[in-house]
C-alpha cells in the first residue's frame, strides 16, 4: 500500500498499517469481532498474516517469531486471551528477541460477544505493559510504540482496544514507512527460554525489575499527555473514554493515559494535587481508580451503575453530575436471526421436535436459541457443548440423557472441539453420545473468515485442508454420518434419530456451505483449479525437458 499523508482508517486498519510500517514479519490469529479486521487488512497491505486454529496457538507462533528475532502481532478479541493466556503469563517470563506485540479487543457493552470482561486485568496478572488507543492516530502510533517497548525492555507488550475504537474511522498520519521486516536470527538462550523452576525462579525476578523501569520510564514519557484546563475539576482517563471527556467536559484539566500498564503514579499523583476535584472516567471494569486509590492518591470514580456497557457523553456528563437516576432504556433493535434458507434452519427445528437437551456452541447457530427454534439449552465458551453435553450425559437419568445433544461449527470444532471430542472418546457415557458439526465452509459469525477445515488460507489461497470426518474415525468414533442438510428432506432427520436411539458414540457432520458466500466458494474453487493445472503443466514441462 502506497502510504499517504493523511488517511480516513478505522482502529483496526491503523494497527494493520502500523506493523506494516513497523516491519512486522509475522501476524497470528483467531477471527474475532472487533478484532477480525486488522489481520485481514494487514495482509491487504502486503503483509504475512494468518489464521490460527484458535488464539492460544496463534500466540504460541507469534512467540516463535519473536524468539527467532522477528517482530511479531498476535490478534484476538477480549475471550480470545483467555484461551491463549497460558503462554502468555509465561512468555513475560521468557521474554523475546524480537517485538512481540498482543491485541486484545475488548467489547464493552457486549455488541457480539458472551461476556463483558475487561483485559486491562491481564495485563497485571501477567506482568506485561500495556497501551490504550483512544482513535486510529493513536492506534497506529501506540502500535509502533509497542514494538520499540517491546524490544526494548524484550518482553510482550498488550495493545488493548476496544469496539468503539476499532471499528471508528478517524483521520490517520502514518510516518510513511514501509518497514521491510528483518531477517531473522535464533541465538540460543536455554536459560531463558526453557522454564523449568531453576530457571523461571530467576526469569520472575528479571520480570519484576523490567517493570519497574518500565514505571519510572513511564513518568516522563511522551505517551501520557495533559490537556489544561479549569484547576477545579481534573478528569484522569484512557481509551475511547478520552473523547466522550472531552466533549463532555471541555472545560477540564485532563490527564490522559496511554501507557497504561505499569501506571506512572508520579504523575497521576502530581495531576491529582493539582486540581480542586479529580475524578476517574474509564469504560468497564474500575481498573485505574482502584489502582490509584491503592497508591493512595484521593480520586473520585464512577458509581457501579457505570460499569456496565460503553460509555458515552451523555453518560460521562450523568457521572459528573452524579446522577444515579434510571438510565433511558435504550429502544429495543432487531433481533438477530438465522438467514432464510440456512441449513441450520433444518437441524434447530429437528432438534426442538425432538425436544433435545442441546448443548450449544459459540457461531451463528447460536442464533438457534432465538424464536422459532428456542432450541439450546446452554452456550458458554468456545469448544464448550462437548464438554457441557458430556457433563449431562453422565449425571441425567437415562431418560433425559439420551436427550442431550452437542451441536459445534466447523470452525468452532478445529478451535477448542477438538480436545472435546477426545473426551468423548475417553469417558463415553453409558447412554453414548451425539455431536452434531455444523459445516457451513466459512468461519460465519465473524465474517466468513477461513480456518483449517476449508482447505483455504486467510488470503483464500488454497493450502492444506483438514478433514473434519477423517478426525472423528481416526479417534476411534464408528459412527461418522456426513449429510447435506435440504429443505423437503428427512434424511437428516431419519440419522438423527437413529444415532439418538443407538446409544453409542455418534457424530454427525451437517455439512452445506453457507449461502452467503455461495459465489465466492465457486471463485475460490475456479483459482485453485486454474493453479492446479498450472502448476501439472509446469511439471510435466519439467519431466520433458529432463529427458
Amino acid at each position: 500500500m502506497k502510504p499517504s499523508k493523511r488517511l480516513l482508517l478505522s482502529g483496526d486498519q491503523a494497527i494493520a498499517l502500523a506493523a506494516r510500517h513497523g516491519g512486522v514479519a509475522l501476524g497470528a490469529g483467531y477471527p474475532g469481532t472487533p478484532s477480525t479486521e486488522i489481520l485481514e487488512s494487514f495482509s491487504e497491505y502486503g503483509g504475512h498474516g494468518q489464521w490460527s486454529p484458535n488464539e492460544k496457538v496463534a500466540l504460541e507462533v507469534a512467540i516463535g517469531a519473536a524468539f527467532a528475532g522477528a517482530r511479531a502481532l498476535c490478534t484476538m478479541k477480549h475471550v480470545g486471551l483467555n484461551v491463549a493466556s497460558d503462554p502468555l503469563f509465561t512468555a513475560a517470563y521468557t521474554g523475546v528477541t524480537g517485538a512481540l506485540v498482543i491485541v486484545s479487543a475488548d467489547d464493552p457493552g457486549m455488541a457480539s460477544s458472551q461476556n463483558e470482561q475487561d483485559n486491562r486485568r491481564y495485563a497485571v496478572a501477567a506482568g506485561v505493559p500495556m497501551l490504550e488507543p483512544s482513535d486510529s492516530q493513536e492506534a497506529y502510533d501506540l502500535t509502533l510504540a509497542a514494538i520499540e517497548i517491546s524490544e526494548r525492555w524484550k518482553i510482550p507488550v498488550l495493545l488493548r482496544v476496544t469496539t468503539r475504537v476499532c471499528h471508528s474511522y478517524t483521520v490517520v498520519e502514518p510516518r510513511g514507512e514501509n518497514g521491510a521486516p528483518r531477517a531473522a536470527h535464533y541465538q540460543r538462550d536455554i536459560q531463558g527460554r526453557v522454564m523449568i523452576p531453576a530457571y523461571a525462579r530467576p526469569a520472575h525476578r528479571r520480570l519484576r525489575q523490567k517493570l519497574a523501569e518500565m514505571q519510572e520510564w513511564n513518568e516522563t514519557c511522551r505517551l501520557n499527555q495533559v490537556v489544561s484546563g479549569s484547576h477545579m475539576l481534573g478528569i484522569i482517563t484512557s481509551g475511547i473514554s478520552y473523547m466522550h471527556v472531552r466533549e463532555a467536559a471541555p472545560e477540564a484539566s485532563v490527564l490522559k493515559l496511554a501507557f497504561t500498564h505499569p501506571l506512572p503514579m508520579k504523575k497521576i499523583a502530581a495531576f491529582a494535587q493539582s486540581v480542586q476535584r479529580c475524578i476517574v472516567i474509564e469504560e468497564g471494569d474500575p481498573y485505574l481508580v482502584e489502582n490509584i486509590r491503592a497508591a493512595g492518591i484521593p480520586v473520585e470514580g464512577k458509581a457501579e451503575m457505570y460499569r456496565f456497557g460503553e460509555l458515552d457523553v451523555a453518560r460521562v456528563k450523568r457521572i459528573l453530575n452524579y446522577d444515579l437516576t434510571p438510565e433511558p432504556a435504550k429502544p429495543p433493535g432487531k433481533p438477530p436471526q438465522l438467514c432464510e434458507g440456512c441449513q441450520y434452519r433444518i437441524v434447530f427445528e429437528a432438534l426442538r421436535k425432538r425436544d433435545c437437551i442441546v448443548a450449544g456452541d459459540i457461531g451463528c447457530y447460536t442464533l438457534g436459541v432465538l424464536q422459532p427454534f428456542e432450541a439450546i439449552d446452554s452456550c458458554v465458551c468456545m469448544g464448550a457443548s462437548l464438554g457441557v453435553g458430556l457433563g449431562m450425559r453422565h449425571v441425567l437419568p437415562p431418560e433425559q440423557a439420551r436427550k442431550v445433544v452437542s451441536v459445534i461449527g466447523d470452525s468452532t470444532f478445529v478451535h477448542s472441539g477438538i480436545s472435546g471430542l477426545v473426551e468423548m472418546v475417553y469417558n463415553p457415557p453409558p447412554t453414548g453420545h451425539v455431536l452434531i458439526i455444523l459445516d457451513n465452509a466459512t468461519t460465519a459469525m465473524t465474517g466468513h473468515q477461513e480456518h483449517p477445515g476449508t482447505g483455504r488460507k486467510l488470503d483464500h489461497e488454497p493450502t492444506n485442508k483438514v478433514v473434519l470426518e477423517e478426525i472423528a474415525r481416526g479417534m476411534g468414533v464408528k459412527r461418522v454420518f456426513v449429510i447435506e442438510p435440504r429443505f423437503g428432506s428427512n434424511h437428516f432427520e431419519q440419522v438423527l434419530d437413529e444415532c439418538l436411539a443407538s446409544q453409542e458414540l455418534s457424530v454427525i457432520i451437517a455439512r452445506r456451505p453457507c449461502i452467503l458466500i455461495a459465489r465466492e466458494l465457486r471463485q475460490y474453487e475456479k483459482a485453485a483449479c486454474e493453479c492446479s493445472a498450472t502448476t501439472s503443466a509446469q511439471t510435466a514441462q519439467s519431466a520433458c525437458n529432463a529427458v
